[in-house]
């Protein structure tokens, strides 16, 4: 017989530290102290900062927290729990695929995963799950319950998610690496012919939410649409600091702008404008990217990282897209 709501409910409850709590803010200064002093199972939630906009879910596997965006500002914190050894949490660029607030697990002895929402058809996602303070998933990222439950109703389809970190190293600086060169029936993607600086098939993938990654090791720009790859360029970007840095299309009264998203150790960039000086540093094909601008809208997001995407690159790499086509379960 399936365990009634009330008892699941429990489940999970009693799989969390007595302190699983949110904390109290209601500026974005507060939120920054509050996320500081987060304890395993804690979280913050300020949508009120950043009341409307894309939002975009960044988790560092590196110390174990999620943090939510809206229009590149922090409006949440939360401590995780991601995939144990053996079970570890892939690192890359997705999309929620699916939601299902009261998902229980046909695998996992009807584990309850409330408030899921999926990234991959092979079972990884986020849900309200235990929080021990280190990782001990079989792959998913566990959230305190009543902070999946505000996620939940935040977000949409059109969610972008980057998974980015190692858990094995607990330190909060997010490493170079977000990608791997895969494609969505799990060969590695083709690398650009010397004669054919860029390609375009935005048949592949007609709806959906756009994905931009910059590689600045193998000067490369890859454009995924609801996780499959639509596009490919070689580009020239003179940028050489070592860093991550994830940007958010925004629309506004005066038109729209890419904002930064503050991630862990650059929080300073939160909500900043990319600037032209900086956007010149960009170049492409003109071609290729006459056709990526007229397909961007709000909520599309950049991300520039150093990690490789190219076959045969060297240096750590990044999943950039789901590699199995057929839906699966849930760990």
């Amino acid at each position: 017989m399936r365990p009634s709501v009330v008892a699941m409910l429990f489940a999970i409850m009693g799989a969390e530290p007595a302190l699983a709590q949110g904390r109290p803010a209601s500026s974005a200064v507060d939120l920054a102290r509050a996320a500081e002093r987060l304890q395993p199972g804690e979280w913050v939630w300020a949508p009120e900062i950043a009341p409307a906009g894309p939002i975009l879910i960044y988790v560092n596997l590196s110390d174990q927290r999620a943090t939510v965006y809206r229009n590149g500002v922090r409006i949440g914190v939360s401590t995780i729990s991601s995939g144990r050894a053996g079970h570890e949490t892939p690192t890359g660029v997705f999309t929620i695929l699916q939601k299902d607030a009261r998902h229980h697990s046909t695998k996992y002895n009807n584990a309850p995963m409330f408030y899921m929402e999926r990234l991959t058809w092979d079972g990884v996602a986020l849900h309200a799950g235990g929080l021990p303070g280190f990782p001990e998933s079989h792959g998913c990222v566990h959230l305190p319950l009543q902070f999946a439950r505000l996620l939940y109703g935040a977000t949409d389809f059109s969610v972008t998610v980057v998974i980015a970190g190692d858990a094995a190293r607990h330190v909060g600086a997010v490493p170079a690496g977000v990608l791997a060169p895969f494609a969505t029936d799990g060969r590695p993607a083709q690398a650009l012919a010397a004669d054919a600086p860029w390609r375009w098939a935005p048949e592949l993938a007609t709806e959906g939410p756009t994905t931009v990654i910059l590689s600045k090791a193998d000067q490369t720009a890859v454009v995924l649409r609801n996780g499959v790859e639509i596009g490919r360029s070689a580009i020239a970007l003179d940028d050489h600091d070592g860093e991550v840095h994830v940007l958010t299309l925004s629309a506004g009264p005066n038109g729209e702008k890419w904002l930064y998203a503050g991630l862990p150790g650059r929080e300073g960039e939160a909500g900043s404008e990319l600037s032209a000086a900086m956007l010149g540093r960009l170049r492409a094909p003109r071609a290729f990217y006459t056709q990526l601008r007229s397909r961007l809208r709000p909520g599309d997001t950049v991300v520039v990282t150093p990690a490789p995407i190219g076959e045969g690159s060297v240096g750590a790499s990044l999943t950039v897209m789901d590699a199995i086509d057929e839906p699966s379960e849930t760990p």
